[in-house]
């Protein structure tokens, strides 16, 4: 008489079961998907193409600011100094000629793509103290420049169109002071791009002990037993 047959081996293969018996993976739900970290979660993230495109926009305006800025402080030294009114007519008038055509787009672009590539990469606007010392200097040398450096070229520039060599007032004085304290800011800015000193600021460590908090709970969320 044959022996009946006795319970399965323990090493006996289960039945194959979802996409090994052939059916689709089940799509992953919200709880199966990685989260972004805290620290980038709702940040502007830009594309790394998008990134080196808005570096060369900021470094060539920033170095072109800085030229720009070096031959304005030329120009009134020249005017101020030179004997020769000729001279002085053409310092002035070739001032305003820079401040009119390459002083607010140089200025803007510079101030806005220096800003986008901070709140697009991990550095942040104001997360780090030299990306904030950068930024409070480039704009009130942006606003300078705008609303006042500009006034006193056009007063110079219209007096020695009008005859008047050299100029009165204030203008001689200021178109070598201004350019010289504007070029003195963006050489400070330099250094500040390249040396990257001082650390986080104190959002920037609370930010930070934030996204480190939501990755330990994440990871005690994903350890096994939970």
């Amino acid at each position: 008489m044959p022996t009946p047959p006795g319970p399965p081996a323990a090493d006996t293969p289960a039945p194959p079961t979802g996409s090994a018996a052939g059916k689709p993976p089940a799509a992953p739900t919200a709880a199966d998907r990685p989260e972004p970290p805290a620290d980038r979660a709702g940040r502007l993230r830009l594309p790394r193409h998008a990134r080196r495109v808005w570096l060369v926009v900021h470094v060539a305006c920033s170095v072109g600011w800085l030229g720009l800025t070096a031959g304005v402080l030329a120009l009134g030294i020249a005017g101020r100094f030179s004997d020769n009114p000729d001279t002085v007519r053409a310092a002035y008038l070739a001032q305003e000629i820079f401040a009119d055509w390459l002083l607010i787009p140089i200025s803007l672009l510079s101030l806005l793509s220096g800003v986008l590539l901070s709140l697009g990469t991990t550095w942040g606007l104001l997360r780090y103290r030299w990306v904030a010392t950068k930024f409070w200097l480039t704009l009130a040398a942006t606003l300078a420049s705008i609303f006042a450096l500009r006034a006193f070229i056009h007063d110079a520039a219209g007096q020695v169109a009008a005859g008047t060599v050299p100029p009165d007032g204030r203008a001689p004085h200021v178109l070598v002071i201004a350019p010289s304290v504007a070029l003195t800011i963006y050489l400070v800015a330099t250094v500040l791009s390249v040396v990257k000193p001082w650390g986080m600021t104190a959002r920037g460590r609370r930010l930070a002990a934030e996204a480190r908090a939501a990755r330990t709970h994440r990871a005690a969320g994903a350890a096994p037993g939970r």
